[in-house]
Parts: C-alpha cells; structure tokens; sequence
C-alpha cells in the first residue's frame, strides 16, 4: 500500500533517455537546416507520454553537462574515459531538449562539476527532510541506491517499477549498500575496477553477512567461513584490493549534498507554452504528433 503523505517527486534521469532516442529514431528525422533531431523528437514523446501516463504535480529533469569535468574526475582521471564522446550530431540536441523541457514546463538542471545522478540525490534527500517520496524514473543501476521506503525506481523503458523492498530481489542487495556492492564488483560502464575476481554474486554474499564496506573490511577474519566460492583466498583478495575498493566507493556513492538552487515549489509542473512550444516545433519541422500531446497536457 502506498505511504500517504505530499505527492512523489518524479525525478527524470534525462540522458539515458536521450540517448535511447537518438538510437531508436532515424538520423533522417532533420530541422529546416538539415540538423538531426531525431534524439529531441524521441526524447519529446517519451516526456508527453510520461507526463500524461503518470500526471505528476512535481517533476526535475536531471542532465549531464560533461563525461571529464565532473568532481569524480579529480578523484580517478579514468573514471569513464573507456566512453566516447557523444557524436556532434546528439550533442547539439542535448541543449534543445533543455529548452524544450522548459517550454513543456518542467524544471531542469545540469552541473559541470556533478552528473544528474547527484542532482536527483541531492533533490530526493532534500525533499524527502520535508515529507517528500521520490519516483526515480531511470534505467540506471547506481540510483537504486536512493531508494527508500515510500520511494518507487521506475524503469520506464522496461515497464517495471521497483519500491524500497522490491530493490535487492531485482538488483542483489538492498539500496544503502549499492554503492559498497558496485564498489566490489567494479563497473565497466564507468571504467570503475573494483575488487579483482569479486562478482556480483560473491559482493551480494558479503553484503548480506556485512552492513558496508567498513564491516567488511573490519571483519576479514570472518569472510572465509562465508558460503560462497573461493571463500578461502576471499579474504586475502580483499584485504590486497582494499584501497582501490575505498577509491571505488567514492566514485559510485551519489553526491546528496552538492549545492543546488532547489525548493518544491520550483519542480511544480506548469502548463506548457503552446505559442512558445509550437514555434519551436515548427525550427524542427516536426509534424502534428507532439502538438496535439502539449495541447492535451494544457488542458488536463
């Protein structure tokens, strides 16, 4: 049963959106120009779509602004430089999305020195002191790690919903030990290393038995009477790899505390701009489609 309580917050995870519509719709999609836009129009009918599936009161779209500026930079300079840069062709639609956030009136944000995982940290603990659940609407594994109770990750694109006890049958462990867990298994995606020869399997293990990565690391002595494969040389992996599991620990832990111009009253949805938005529809040359979908939303 749903906590009662002020509505949830839907909080957007905006570049992974981005990018599955910039993969999904064809580069043919052109403006007068003949700039793609393929990823903004894709991206425009996924916020529509939300947006009147789900009619929420209060919405922040969260988007990366760099892959090589952000804090975690300075701490590991290879902390995802395994990615290539996003082609010249999605990155000028990055800024167009923003705009047509506003114009559809949802509020968005973006640092040079944090990634939207921090913004939407930052929001939900922020909000959640007043009262405030969260619904995370990503397909990102590292936010499950805000998930508390009265909370929902919602992975859209997957039509699934995930409350705060559902999270650690889906993803292994329970959200406030994600961050320890993809400190030990490492994360490809972001070129984080972990702890050699540590699976997921093995991390779940530990961390069903340990609290975090301090009572692991606190109880070596006890780790190889685990259940688990290789549970003999477990401990002696560990305690050689604990430094580069502590670094790890402070890539993969979401920042709650950056600084952020933030109050609920700023993330309530306003109608759209119909006149605003239909002129900027019309630079793209999009069609009918995402008109009549911001002329429903004015009137709900």
């Amino acid at each position: 049963m749903t906590r009662a309580g002020p509505p949830a917050v839907h909080l957007i995870d905006a570049s992974y959106f981005v990018f599955r519509a910039y993969y999904s719709v064809g580069l043919e999609m052109t403006d007068g120009d003949g700039q793609p836009v393929n990823a903004l129009y894709g991206f425009g009918r996924f916020l529509g779509d939300l947006l009147e599936e789900a009619k929420p009161e209060h919405v922040a779209v969260a988007f990366d602004e760099s892959l090589t500026t952000s804090f975690r930079n300075a701490i590991y300079p290879a902390y995802k430089k395994n990615r290539e840069p996003a082609p010249p062709e999605l990155k000028r639609q990055f800024g167009l999305c923003r705009e047509l956030c506003r114009l559809i009136g949802l509020a968005e944000f973006g640092s040079p020195t944090h990634e939207a995982d921090d913004i939407i940290g930052t929001i939900a603990a922020r909000l959640r002191a007043s009262g405030h659940r969260s619904v995370l609407v990503t397909r990102d594994k590292d936010l499950a790690q805000l998930v508390r109770d009265g909370d929902h990750y919602w992975d859209y694109a997957g039509e699934r919903r995930f409350a705060y006890g559902d999270i650690e049958g889906h993803f292994g462990v329970r959200p406030e030990r994600m961050a320890d867990f993809l400190a030990l298994t490492g994360d490809s995606v972001d070129n984080i290393p972990g702890v050699p020869g540590v699976g997921p399997k093995t991390a779940a293990a530990l961390l069903r038995d340990f609290a975090s990565l301090e009572e692991i690391y606190g109880g070596l002595d006890r780790v190889e009477a685990l259940p688990v494969r290789g549970a003999a040389k477990l401990a002696e992996k560990l305690a050689l790899h604990r430094e580069a599991a502590y670094l790890a620990r402070r890539l993969t832990v979401i920042a709650c505390d950056m600084p952020l111009d933030v109050s609920i009253d700023m993330l309530r949805r306003r109608k759209p701009d119909l006149e605003a938005l239909g002129a900027f529809y019309d630079r793209q040359k999009f069609g009918a489609a995402l008109r009549r979908q911001a002329e429903r939303l004015a009137k709900a």
